[in-house]
């Protein structure tokens, strides 16, 4: 049968007219259920997609290089259909320090540059951190639809924040904080120079440093901590540090009293040393025969010293807490004590230590480190003592436990 006597039969007799309606009609009817036929293929093809495409997180400031695999179309009835990408949109080179490529075989794109969320910072805003990238495709091996010749996909991207730009540096508001206000600075730094022998012989200088924390700037909250040290003309080093508690309303002040007491009494008790050096120098060169009468000339010099110094530190927190009608727990602050001296045989260091702190010992030539105390951690985390505690200075016997000499 020929074409035309097809034509023929399907509109008869009818004027030219009537039958150009009819035959516009069956082409739109025709086209119509065509395209429901696509869309059904595309439908079978898209169910059998498992979109588990491998995107590692990335993070800012750190470079990031990920070629991205598009899926199988693992269909028995579309055996010959695969994936072809045609675009991806979502990050930008000026905005997310990232641009996205298409290979030119259309089966993958990669995401490179250097992650930065600045963009998203400004005014102060928190950055975000999950994007939407828009995965634009078709299928090769089928026809598809005219009204939809290409194919959307969005798909989530997750750049994790560079830690330290979630921490923000809020100054303390001095000016409307309520007394006492016991102002004190967010960094404190020191370093005590101390010259050589007349000898030559090179001395020990010392070094400190005091920033506020992360979570005190992120609050806009005050340093706690403090230290002081100082350097005799008689050889004598004094360092102190203390940690005062986060949880303690004035712990900043207690723990600037507790450095400045137990630095200064020790200061003036070392200014004549003498018959304690002796008492060290006596110990020395009894230390390998039976010394129970060398050690305990010196622990009681130790006790009277620094362990005194120490309970002048507890008082005068107690003091400075009864003025302002305080309990005294406001000012709770672990403190780490050491005196220091080198004889011609070698240190000798003395310590006092509360708290969880600690201070250690290290032997440059032998390469190794000793630990001059026991750090106070109590069952829980974060649990520990203060200076503050009476039963700290209950006794003789439990202040002895917190002395050490070498």
């Amino acid at each position: 049968m020929t074409f035309e006597k097809i034509i023929q039969t399907i509109i008869g007799d009818t004027n030219d007219e009537r039958a150009e309606g009819f035959l516009r009609f069956l082409s739109s009817k025709l086209w119509g259920l065509y395209n429901d036929y696509l869309m059904d293929k595309i439908k079978v093809a898209e169910s059998e997609i498992v979109w588990n495409l491998n995107m590692p997180n990335a993070k800012e400031n750190q470079i990031y290089n990920q070629t991205v695999e598009m899926p199988k179309v693992s269909s028995a009835q579309l055996p010959e259909v695969e994936i072809l990408l045609d675009d991806v949109v979502g990050l930008e080179q000026d905005i997310h320090g990232l641009q996205l490529m298409v290979a030119p075989d259309k089966h993958s794109f990669a995401i490179t540059g250097t992650p930065t969320l600045e963009h998203f910072r400004k005014d102060g805003a928190t950055a975000l951190s999950t994007f939407e990238l828009t995965l634009k495709y078709h299928f090769s091996g089928m026809e598809m639809p005219a009204e939809r010749p290409v194919l959307e996909r969005k798909v989530q991207f997750v750049i994790n924040q560079d830690p330290r730009k979630l921490w923000r540096d809020i100054p303390v508001d001095w000016e409307n904080m309520t007394e006492p206000k016991y102002k004190k600075d967010d960094i404190q730094i020191d370093y005590v120079k101390v010259e050589a022998l007349s000898d030559g012989t090179p001395q020990k200088d010392i070094v400190a440093a005091s920033k506020r924390g992360r979570s005190h700037a992120q609050e806009g909250k005050p340093r706690d901590d403090h230290f002081k040290m100082s350097h005799m003309d008689n050889g004598w080093y004094i360092m102190a540090v203390a940690d005062g508690a986060g949880s303690a309303k004035y712990s900043r002040e207690g723990s600037r009293i507790a450095c400045e007491e137990v630095t200064n009494y020790c200061m003036a008790q070392l200014a004549n040393s003498k018959d304690f050096e002796s008492a060290v120098k006596q110990y020395n060169e009894h230390k390998t025969e039976s010394e129970s009468d060398a050690r305990k000339a010196v622990g009681d010099y130790i006790y009277k010293i620094v362990g005194t110094a120490a309970f002048k530190a507890h008082k005068s927190i107690n003091a400075e807490a009864a003025i302002k009608k305080l309990p005294a727990k406001q000012y709770a602050t672990t403190l780490l004590l050491a005196i220091c001296k080198k004889f011609e045989f070698g240190w000798f260091i003395a310590t006092f230590w509360v708290g969880d702190g600690a201070i250690c010992l290290y032997n440059k030539q032998a390469h190794t480190a000793e630990v001059l105390g026991v750090p106070d951690e109590g069952e829980y985390a974060g649990q520990t003592r203060f200076l503050t505690m009476p039963e700290i200075f209950k006794d003789a016997t439990s202040l002895y436990q917190r002395l050490r000499f070498r």
